[in-house]
């Protein structure tokens, strides 16, 4: 009777099969990755939780020095010219007396406080070609100004003296408002030739 061979049964990869990588074995033996536990980052570090009161992907506010410097920044700059300021601080002065003459009672002290911060914008904004107007239409402005809240007598003469006991009453503040102004004024002179100097010495010779 004629029997048939059997052939053996071949083990392993066949031949044109890539190999399929090895692969981790679990409970049987060999290495297994371990188990990622929920809020673990990378490598298995746990992850540190949020600060209190912050947001992710929120930025902190700026501190308030800073936010104060951009305000400033933002503010308008303008360009006035020698007639130019003289009108604004005149008119600015004026619109202030009125209102302290409302508000106030026509307080003497507190149109000297508001006459400052009116000369400092003065100086400020006053173009680089007429810097000595500043000084000289401070004093003017102070005086135009002052008409509205100065003691009113009768007639011309009674106007005219209480204007004069209000600017030596009040002297202090038009001395600390005409020498901030010509303060500001003198450091922007001294900027501007240092620059001109600087410009002129970077300038290559012929």
């Amino acid at each position: 009777m004629e029997q048939h061979g059997t052939r053996p049964a071949q083990y392993g990869p066949r031949r044109g099969r890539t190999p399929l990588p090895p692969q981790g074995r679990g409970a049987g033996g060999g290495t297994a990755r371990p188990p990622v536990r929920p809020g673990a980052g990378a490598g298995g570090a746990p992850r540190r939780p949020p600060a209190a009161g912050s947001r992710p992907g929120v930025r902190a506010p700026a501190p308030l020095p800073l936010r104060v410097l951009r305000r400033v920044r933002a503010t308008p700059n303008p360009r006035l010219t020698g007639l130019g300021s003289g009108l604004f601080c005149a008119a600015v002065m004026v619109a202030l007396g009125f209102l302290d003459e409302l508000l106030a009672g026509g307080s003497l002290t507190v149109y000297g406080v508001l006459f400052l911060p009116v000369c400092v914008l003065t100086a400020c904004w006053v173009r680089r070609g007429d810097l000595v107007i500043a000084p000289v239409v401070a004093p003017i402005s102070f005086a135009a100004g002052l008409l509205t809240v100065a003691e009113r007598g009768d007639g011309a003469g009674g106007r005219l003296m209480g204007l004069v006991t209000a600017l030596a009453t009040e002297a202090g503040w038009l001395y600390g408002g005409t020498l901030a102004a010509g303060v500001i004024v003198l450091v922007r002179r001294v900027r501007l030739v240092r620059r001109r100097a600087a410009a002129a010495r970077s300038r290559p010779t012929p």
